[in-house]
């Protein structure tokens, strides 16, 4: 199965949804046809197989960069930056991502949701230690999701070189001291 995933990833990379093929999916596997259908019903079927395989991935990479001791601030730069590497190595998807809201929204909404889950449960822990303010909420995981969504397509997908430490460490500034300077106190 797993060369099937990855073979479907790159057909619908380069294809799109509508013209990739399932004929094109088991010859970049270099598997049978008749193993594709062991596997998944439709062309649909693989495709949200992939877009969930995309998310445990993203998932997997972020984990990986954190270490368990590691402080509530520094776990979401590191993970920005794991995930900045890894949509540049891995530039597809944003197309596949973003092809799912059409293909098949619900998945597409639960890409989003599950993501978000993630870094709100990382943000509930950060403020359970005591390191983040405690009145937190998923309106933060979400603002963080998206700007990390930005962000990957700005650094990681446009950008010929990898800044992704620059980046992760500058969204992290933001996020510590937020944007408003001494310029924007309430005149008196």
């Amino acid at each position: 199965m797993r060369k099937l995933i990855d073979a479907a990833e790159v057909e619908f990379a380069e294809n799109g949804f509508h013209q990739a093929s399932i004929v094109g999916i088991t010859r970049r596997a270099g598997v049978a046809l008749g193993s594709f259908y062991t596997y998944f019903d439709t062309k649909e079927a693989i495709f949200r197989a992939l877009v969930r395989d995309l998310g445990q991935q993203v998932k997997t990479t972020a984990r990986e960069a954190i270490s368990t001791e590691t402080k509530a601030m520094e776990i979401e730069r590191a993970a920005l930056a794991a995930f900045l590497r890894f949509a540049r190595e891995n530039k597809e998807i944003y197309r596949i991502i973003d092809e799912s809201e059409f293909i098949d929204p619900a998945i597409y909404r639960d890409h989003y949701e599950t993501t978000a889950k993630r870094i709100f449960e990382r943000l509930e822990r950060g403020m359970a230690s005591g390191e983040l303010r405690d009145d937190l909420s998923e309106v933060h995981a979400w603002a963080i999701m998206g700007m990390n969504v930005f962000l990957g397509l700005k650094f990681s997908l446009w950008s010929e070189t990898d800044r992704s430490d620059e980046v992760a460490a500058a969204a992290n500034l933001l996020m510590r001291e937020g944007i408003a300077g001494p310029a924007s106190k309430d005149p008196e």
